[in-house]
């Protein structure tokens, strides 16, 4: 961005580059291109064991959200399009943070996200010790815990 870009607009009504008195632009074409020039690669350096453990926890509970799709539900039922949905939220939300695009708020959006699907799934299924199963038990502490380190993340950054 050249210097003065911010400060400068083009005056469109009389076409020179020179600052419009009174106004400040929003923005300009530099900021448009320099913006859209960023190239998109992988941002892991600044990911710590806590990140690492949230991207894990999330890719395993998109795991079983797609397992279940796949397996137990027509893919065309509500059920089985909602389950999907739910995998390409957690697997959206791990390549964002992989990605580095706006980590904070993936961490703010992902608590109630994740919170979601345990409550739905305890709504849905009124779950007892006995009625749980392996794979909702793993999934649900894997939320659980994703819940908490999204937190910390949170309060970190």
């Amino acid at each position: 961005m050249h210097r003065g870009s911010v400060d400068r607009a083009m005056n469109r009504s009389t076409g020179n580059d020179e600052p419009i008195t009174g106004q400040t632009p929003f923005i300009t074409w530099d900021v448009i291109v320099t913006m859209s020039a960023r190239s998109l690669s992988l941002e892991t350096e600044s990911l710590t064991p806590l990140h690492w453990g949230a991207i894990a926890m999330a890719l395993v509970s998109a795991a079983v959200h797609l397992i279940i799709a796949i397996v137990d539900l027509p893919l065309t039922s509500a059920f089985g399009i909602g389950f999907l949905i739910a995998t390409a939220g957690f697997l959206g939300g791990v390549l964002l943070v992989l990605f580095d695009v706006r980590r904070r708020l993936v961490y703010l959006i992902g608590i109630p996200f994740t919170a979601g699907q345990i409550v739905m799934w305890a709504l849905l299924n009124e779950p007892t010790l006995a009625t749980l199963e392996v794979i909702e038990a793993i999934d649900k502490l894997a939320q659980v815990g994703l819940i908490v380190a999204l937190v910390v993340l949170l309060r970190r950054d």
